[in-house]
């Protein structure tokens, strides 16, 4: 089967485990996950959806996500969207999925974990519908969009610095460096766009208030008794400003009548924002995002081992509360100033503890095939830092494999941070990849070879200090017996026992 046909042939296997075309109300995509708002979360199959051999996971937040893993769901997706459209508009009726016999007999320990997986999700989006939480998604939604570019990019930075380190291609790396800057130079436009969006306005306003930012003309204005830089308050300048956009460009909507609303609320939209953003917010930005790096540079400066094993161990729960979205403009203002982020290889360390746990657990659970064989599919993956599959279909439903694994984590935030205290700093220059895809994005201060080196220890840490404390400390002998306990029936054996072990832990 060709590529575009595998691609075809799981959008046309997904669609009626969804609810069909009528169930679907929104599509989209980020990095890992096919993401989906429906209009009946009942319709949903979710065992014959992770049945799916393209479908790594599944996570319900605001939207339905189904895991399919970086590089497939950009391919997956639009074949989706034209199977949707095709079905809606041929008026045909939702394909309603066939019946699962053994949907609520709940067979297996791993469908057993799979189901109380799912109840933790929904618990935690319940709580994670606060006010401010959602206002961090949405600033996450203007970020998101960036991070395949922010990917390409940084891919090709690294290969120009491979070029020019080794003295090859002269005559070549100049193109790659423009290739590899242009973005970069231009992001707070991008921004622009995308705030203006998410908030409500017209999206090009947003990208031409943002655009003044980085317009080489800004050095002869003058604010607060200085002269501004082109770029000066960056990303978060450029969110700000956009954020103004929208504010004032609603105010106009309600008032400016219909007959010039066209010549007059662009107008004073950009004005009256573009002004605010030369005269306060590129000088107040440039001063936050200044603070931004020199904070980070202090914290592994002083803190080092400390602050690794925070981040490190702490990132997972901060994911699961939906605090790690507040990460994204601060990895990206990084990336902006220095040229990478040296936050995201420690927080990296997160998924290599998760990786090593799920090693010891299929090792202390060696007569329980069902959890074994979920391990083993979703093994890969997580070594390429896609998690969830690991997160919400072991460890996290287990409990107590999910402690050591953030366990395992900190171990490896902690190396990192300690080589970073001693002057090594390693970087990413994108945002969105972890694990091993995090290679070719890696950067630092002591020459690529050094850094893919510390990394790669780091990630070697986490995997034996996740697997150490998980084999030791994350299994009570009852949870042992019961969780390798032959079960008498299908249907009341495995379900009943992990429901056993959950009430243990």
């Amino acid at each position: 089967m060709s590529e575009e046909n595998k691609h075809h042939a799981t959008a046309a296997a997904i669609l009626p485990l969804v609810g069909g075309a009528e169930n679907v109300t929104s599509v989209a995509h980020c990095m890992t996950r096919l993401r989906l708002g429906l209009r009946d979360r009942s319709l949903v199959r979710d065992e014959q959806l992770r049945a799916l051999p393209a479908v790594l996971g599944v996570v319900e937040d605001d939207t339905y996500q189904i895991v399919l893993g970086p590089g497939t769901v950009a391919r997956v997706t639009p074949e989706f969207e034209a199977l949707v459209a095709a079905e809606n508009a041929g008026s045909a009726p939702a394909s309603p999925a066939p019946a699962d016999p053994d949907r609520a007999s709940g067979t297996g320990t791993a469908e057993a974990l799979a189901a109380q997986g799912a109840a933790l999700k929904a618990e935690r989006k319940a709580k994670n519908s606060t006010p401010f939480k959602l206002f961090l998604r949405r600033i996450a939604n203007i970020f998101v969009p960036l991070i395949p570019a922010l990917i390409g990019c940084g891919i090709i930075a690294g290969l120009n610095g491979l070029l020019v380190n080794l003295h090859w291609l002269p005559g070549v790396t100049p193109a790659l460096a423009a290739m590899a800057s242009g973005f970069m130079a231009l992001i707070a436009v991008f921004v622009g766009y995308n705030t203006a969006k998410e908030f409500g306005g017209t999206p090009i306003l947003g990208g031409a208030i943002a655009s003044i930012i980085v317009y080489a003309g800004v050095a002869n204005v003058e604010a607060f008794g200085q002269h501004l830089s082109p770029g000066q308050g960056g990303v978060l300048g450029a969110l700000g400003a956009a954020w103004l956009g929208v504010y004032v460009e609603k105010w106009c909507r309600r008032r400016v009548p219909e007959s010039v609303d066209v010549l007059v609320t662009p107008t004073v939209t950009v004005l009256v924002a573009g002004l605010a953003t030369l005269f306060g917010l590129m000088f107040l930005a440039g001063e936050v995002s200044t603070l931004i790096g020199d904070a980070a540079d202090w914290l592994l400066s002083h803190g080092g081992a400390g602050a690794g094993f925070l981040l490190g161990g702490l990132f997972l729960p901060l994911v699961m509360l939906g605090l790690h979205q507040a990460l994204i403009p601060i990895h990206t203002t990084l990336i902006e100033g220095a040229g990478f982020t040296v936050l995201l290889p420690i927080l990296a360390m997160a998924g290599a503890g998760q990786v090593g746990a799920a090693i010891a657990i299929y090792y202390r659970l060696s007569r329980n095939t069902s959890i074994r064989t979920t391990i083993k599919s979703a093994l890969w993956p997580g070594f390429l830092g896609v998690g969830e599959p690991l997160i919400y279909g072991v460890s996290l439903p287990l409990g107590r494999p999910f402690i050591t694994a953030c366990t395992g984590g900190a171990f490896g935030g902690a190396f990192v941070g300690l080589l970073n205290q001693l002057g090594t700093d390693v970087g990413s220059t994108a945002i969105g990849p972890s694990g091993w895809a995090l290679f070719p994005l890696l950067d630092g201060n002591r020459g690529l070879g050094q850094t893919v080196a510390i990394y790669a220890a780091g990630l070697t840490v986490g995997y034996v200090a996740g697997f150490l404390a998980t084999y030791y400390f994350g299994f009570t002998k009852t949870m042992l017996a019961e969780l390798n306990a032959a079960p008498e029936s299908p249907a009341d054996g495995d379900a009943a026992s992990v429901e056993r072990v959950a009430e243990k832990v």
